[in-house]
């Protein structure tokens, strides 16, 4: 009988109202069944059995205990779930000969025979002990064994049949608890070491057994049974199969229930992140090969790719600020893309808004959608927690959440669009080196011929054309489960479910992600680490610094672009933008970044007793060539000059159509080469000994002229 019920009788007790009853009569009455209960005190009560079986009302106490964990029944289920494939099948065929020997049907019935059945062998005439020496016969096993097995299926079923070795935990069901205890404590400890060999853990194993038992204290397995304990413990406690950073993210998991932020709109939580790209690019400068980072910026909603960039060697926090400009902004698109990758310009999708130059004339638009980021969610590298992007957030009312350290699915969606990137479009590349040392060709190097301008023009386009035009598994609707959507086609869903999606208003929002600097205007100026600038609308504000007016009020803020140090940018009260020119720009004729001016005061300061900037500038135009470094830290000084492209594509209406920034590629093209400023005094540093120094400013010129000569050649090529 099913242990999950009990009889309801004569005798049947009740905990009802605070008290024990017992149920003393039944009686049928017209208004149906009813009980007569009796209490401790002998007092009788007249109760319906639909009220004293209602929940809530009475509780019944049950005589024997309820169906539990430990049941024979539920044992049996449990093992059965065990095995695998093979032991199932092993299972099913010895539970069929063991059906056969009690029946003589292998169905273990007469009603489904089987073609050939009973076989003369197995007659359920035949006495019982004849088809056990039968069965064992055929079988080659010993007569005790099938009768071993004739009783467990009497009392367990198939159940029964179950070796020993599946009924326990695994391989670990015969091993001694404390050769366990010793193995995953020695396996901990390798969470955060290189990865051993399971020899080496074995050896280690019965080390620390016999330091805390005494020899021979503990029974040591055999090897091979040793080596399989191991292979279960590895299931448990990773250690010999991956590689550690997987062992360690495996160890790292969180013991609770996994959660996740869940975005209900576009622009709610913007992700953004840096990574190194497994393919090597070419330096513009000096034509050698080098490694590039890409910054990404993903609205977490519609998985569209809001902000890319592609830095040479490393990312600043500059580059962070550009990408989560481009979400506010993004870049316009060439004429070459196809017409449904490119967005408009307000960046509501044509499915939803069509206009009349969507039908006819030439698409104008951007490369992705424009939003307003609302949240934004980085790991905790020191170009995002910045005082340069937490500024950028706070002025533009950006929450900045950082994902819990070394947990990588907090970002996992922008985790999982590098690992598509590079499996999609970068190993399709010249140059790829492949995402480890061990998956590294044999010089990767010899193929890289592509900018760096003009790799991450490829990631822009792949990422238009292929990658938000294609549906993702991870972009399910709950209402249309099996609605297969893009990144393209959940921006549209997402708008029409959000109802409205903000654009920037501000033409001007380009130099609010600048670095800022607070600073008291002086009469020659502004000064900002040692560097004067000076302009026109700085009139009216000189006199500020001798008046009674707080210094709170007198410290106004300028915004520079660190990449670009010849000039500064300051709003008035009327809130128009001013530029103020670097005292010594004029005679520098292309950009200079804070990190290149310091470290050409450092060169200075070795040489001279009291180098000012002028001369620091001479010092490193000489050395670098415009543009060639002697070691890695120049070279990539020299490769973010060389960008052709702005961080921030700022507003200047004097230069319409014209690079704000002219890139190094760019001054070696112009007819007449930029000379280095005279050094004061005429006094010039002496070159340095060796074959390659320039022994004059002509010799500089023929080096700039060959190679602008390279990248003509190089750029008719491409």
């Amino acid at each position: 009988m099913n242990k999950a019920g009990m009889k309801l009788g004569i005798g049947t007790y009740f905990r009802l109202d605070g008290e024990t009853v017992q149920v003393v009569e039944f009686a049928n009455f017209a208004t149906g069944m009813e009980v007569v209960l009796k209490d401790g005190r002998d007092r009788l009560a007249r109760m319906s059995v639909r009220e004293l079986l209602s929940p809530g009302r009475a509780q019944v106490i049950p005589s024997s205990a309820g169906p539990s964990a430990a049941d024979d029944e539920d044992v049996a289920a449990v093992v059965l779930d065990r095995l695998t494939k093979e032991e199932r099948k092993s299972l099913l065929e010895r539970a069929e000969h063991v059906r056969e020997m009690l029946s003589g049907y292998r169905s273990g019935s007469e009603e489904l025979p089987r073609p050939g059945e009973p076989r003369a062998q197995y007659l359920p005439g035949l006495p019982l002990r004849e088809r056990y020496a039968a069965k064992a016969s055929e079988l080659g096993v010993t007569e005790r064994t099938v009768q071993r097995w004739a009783r467990a299926y009497r009392e367990c079923g198939e159940a029964g049949l179950v070796p020993k070795t599946a009924r326990s935990d695994g391989e670990l069901g015969h091993a001694d608890p404390r050769w366990v205890e010793a193995a995953i404590s020695i396996l901990s400890e390798y969470q955060e070491e290189s990865r051993p060999s399971v020899k080496v853990a074995l050896e280690r194993v019965q080390a620390r057994l016999e330091a805390q038992f005494g020899p021979q204290e503990v029974p040591l397995p055999r090897r091979t049974a040793s080596y399989r304990w191991m292979q279960e413990l590895e299931r448990r406690h990773p250690t010999f199969r991956l590689s550690t950073q997987r062992n360690r993210d495996i160890v790292d998991r969180p013991k609770g229930v996994y959660g996740k932020l869940r975005p209900t709109r576009p622009g709610e939580y913007v992700l953004m992140d840096t990574t190194r790209l497994d393919v090597f690019a070419l330096d513009p400068v000096t034509l050698r090969w080098l490694q590039a980072e890409l910054t990404v910026a993903m609205d977490w909603y519609t998985r569209c790719i809001t902000g890319i960039r592609v830095t040479p060697v490393s990312t600043k926090a500059v580059d962070a600020a550009a990408v989560l400009y481009q979400s506010y902004r993004p870049r316009p698109v060439p004429e070459s893309w196809p017409r449904e990758a490119v967005w408009p310009d307000h960046g509501i999708p044509r499915g939803v808004l069509v206009g009349t130059e969507a039908i006819h004339g030439p698409i104008t638009g951007a490369a992705g959608p424009s939003l307003v980021p609302e949240t934004l969610i980085v790991d905790h590298g020191k170009i995002y927690l910045s005082a340069h992007l937490t500024s950028v957030c706070h002025r533009m009312g950006i929450s900045v959440q950082p994902a819990r350290l070394r947990t990588g699915r907090d970002k996992g969606p922008i985790e999982r669009f590098f690992r598509t990137l590079r499996e999609d479009l970068l190993q399709v590349l010249p140059g790829y080196k492949g995402p480890d040392l061990h998956s590294r060709g044999l010089n990767p190097e010899k193929d890289a011929f592509f900018f760096l301008h003009e790799l991450e023009a490829i990631i822009r386009e792949w990422v238009a054309v292929v990658y938000h035009r294609r549906p993702h598994s991870g972009l399910v609707d709950p209402h249309l489960p099996t609605v297969e959507l893009s990144p393209a086609a959940m921006f549209e869903h997402g708008l029409a479910r959000a109802g409205f999606i903000e654009v920037p208003r501000d033409p001007d929002l380009a130099y609010e992600f600048l670095d800022v600097s607070m600073r008291t205007v002086q009469h020659y100026g502004v000064e900002i680490n040692g560097r004067r600038y000076n302009g026109g609308c700085l009139e009216g504000l000189r006199d500020m610094a001798g008046s009674d007016i707080a210094l709170e009020r007198r410290r106004l803020p300028f915004f520079a672009d660190p990449d670009d140090i010849t000039r500064i940018h300051f709003r008035d009260g009327a809130r128009r933008w001013h530029t103020l020119e670097w005292e010594h720009a004029a005679g520098l004729q292309m950009p200079l970044s804070e990190e290149a001016l310091r470290f050409a005061r450092r060169l200075a300061a070795q040489e001279y007793t009291y180098p000012n900037d002028r001369l620091a500038l001479a010092l490193l135009l000489k050395r670098w060539n415009l543009g060639l470094g002697t070691s890695l830290v120049e070279r990539r000084m020299a490769l973010r000059l060389a960008r052709e492209q702005l961080a921030d594509e700022l507003p200047d209406p004097t230069k319409a159509g014209a690079s704000q920034l002219p890139s190094v590629a760019h001054v070696l093209s112009l007819p007449e080469q930029p000379h280095p400023p005279a050094l004061e005094n005429g006094v010039a540093p002496e070159a340095e000994a060796g074959d390659d120094d320039a022994d004059s400013l002509e010799e500089l010129d023929e080096d700039l002229d060959f190679y602008a000569t390279a990248l003509k050649d190089v750029d008719d090529d491409a």
